[in-house]
């Protein structure tokens, strides 16, 4: 049996994939200004690390202390426990204001009224998520998507089919930007697809209801399609991104 080591932070930290250069660096083309970006539900800080090669000073918000105590650090960036709700920050200080894999899990009224307050005239407010990965590899692709769409499809919170459709149906009331279209890619084994999937929500309520099986037999259907454990396979997902300036 595989332990489905579930350690919080740690695991999110080491597993979850990073975002591209690319992605900060159109973000930071958005903004006239390049003095402060706030990174709300930063997690263990994947996003907010490449925004500080671009800002002055960049606040990384998590309501999780656990995540926090993951976080990258970099000598511009300052870490807060904080909700995307309630906002520790003065009025009209951001530039930039960002939410990767995140939007979601907030109640977008009072998270709205925050960017509203917290964004400068100019500011520009960016919810990003990332979708479902794709494999390369036929056989261990399609074992991948029946896995996620069919064998634990009724584990993921309600909350997850707004992330599969790229934040799209979120009401979004500022005026909205084009967006460029961008993936993450990345050569993962065996064990690190593993190590992902033991992030997700899905994974921690298969655990909590003691439906292990689904996850171990999943694990040996992987072993017996990968070419052997070490070896790397592309591994890609589509950023999906929501832009927008204050109307």
């Amino acid at each position: 049996m595989l332990n489905w080591f579930t350690e919080g932070g740690k695991n999110y930290a080491h597993y979850r994939p990073h975002y591209p250069v690319a992605l900060s660096h159109y973000l930071s083309t958005l903004t006239p200004h390049h003095e402060c970006a706030v990174d709300v539900g930063c997690g263990s800080g994947q996003l907010t690390q490449l925004l500080s090669s671009h800002f002055q000073s960049v606040l990384g918000m998590d309501p999780s202390f656990d995540q926090l105590q993951h976080a990258i650090k970099h000598p511009s960036i300052q870490y807060q426990t904080a909700s995307a709700e309630q906002l520790p920050l003065k009025h009209h200080c951001a530039d930039l204001l960002t939410a990767a894999q995140a939007a979601h899990w907030f109640n977008l009224d009072m998270f709205y009224y925050e960017v509203k307050r917290v964004l400068k005239p100019s500011g520009v407010l960016a919810l990003i998520s990332y979708g479902v990965l794709r494999i390369d590899s036929a056989d261990i692709n399609e074992l991948f998507q029946q896995f996620y769409y069919e064998d634990i499809a009724t584990f993921w919170p309600p909350e997850r089919r707004l992330v599969d459709e790229g934040y799209k149906t979120l009401p979004f009331p500022f005026t909205e930007v084009t967006t460029p279209i961008l993936h993450i890619e990345l050569k993962w084994n065996l064990m690190e697809l593993v190590g992902y999937i033991s992030t997700w929500s899905a994974t921690k309520r298969i655990l909590g209801e003691n439906k292990d099986h689904l996850l171990n037999d999943f694990f040996t259907s992987l072993q017996q399609h990968w070419p052997e454990q070490e070896a790397k396979l592309s591994v890609n997902w589509p950023i999906n991104l929501r832009i927008g300036k204050l109307l």
